[in-house]
Order: C-alpha cells, then structure tokens, then sequence
C-alpha cells in the first residue's frame, strides 16, 4: 500500500458512515495500540479511536474527512492537511495531522491532529 493510500484508507475511516466498513478500513491501517490525539480527546487503540469517531459521525451525519494536500514524510513521520466537510457543502476549520508510522511504513502508530490554520507571527515585534 502506497503512504497515500495508507492516508487515504485512514481519512476514509473517518468518513463511512456504515460502523463495520469504519472499521476495516481503519484495522487496515492503524498499528496494535496507536494513538490519536487532537484538542478534544486521547485515544488509545483501534476501538477508543472508533468509539470518538461514531460520536463524531452521530453529531454530525454524513460528514467526511477529505485530505486537501500532498502526504508529504520523512524519517517516519507523515503529515497531511484536511477539512472536516458537511453534507451541505460546509466545513469547519482545516486541520494538520502528523502520522507516526511503523518502520515499514505500512501503519500508523500515533496521530496527532491540529484545528485551524497556523496563527502567523508578527514581523514587527522588534524580536530575532
């Protein structure tokens, strides 16, 4: 399985709205005792992952998890953009995720999620 796809496999765990495609498709992907943080929750293993992602799926039906830029890695470590899109065409703010992945590359070990875009930093602050 390309990174890509392994990515794509993940944030499409995130989106099938039928519990037993989710998880195959996430089982597919994530390591024996992986992690997922973001700002709203720690999860260790496959099913406290699955378990926030149908809470995720109940408050918001139909929802989907769309990757909006290349997988880009290096020593392991992936990180890709995405945004959370409604079925009406709405979204939230994009967010980062930073993938750990296993030494072959196959799995993912941890992620770790941000929400929104970066805040930029004042060139004038009379700081180096």
């Amino acid at each position: 399985m390309s990174l890509t796809h392994l990515i794509d496999t993940y944030c499409a765990s995130w989106s099938d709205q039928d519990a037993q495609r989710r998880r195959t498709l996430l089982l597919s992907v994530w390591n024996d005792g992986a992690t997922y943080s973001d700002p709203t929750v720690h999860a260790t293993g496959a099913e406290e992952l699955l378990a926030h992602i149908a809470g995720i799926q109940a408050r918001y039906p139909g929802a989907r998890i769309i990757r909006t830029s290349d997988v880009d890695v290096h020593h392991g470590v992936a990180r890709f953009a995405w945004r959370f899109a409604l079925p009406d065409g709405s979204s939230f703010p994009e967010g980062l995720d930073i993938a750990f992945l296993d030494p072959g590359q196959r799995r993912i070990t941890r992620i770790t999620g941000f929400f929104g875009p970066l805040a930029s930093v004042s060139r004038n602050s009379g700081t180096a």
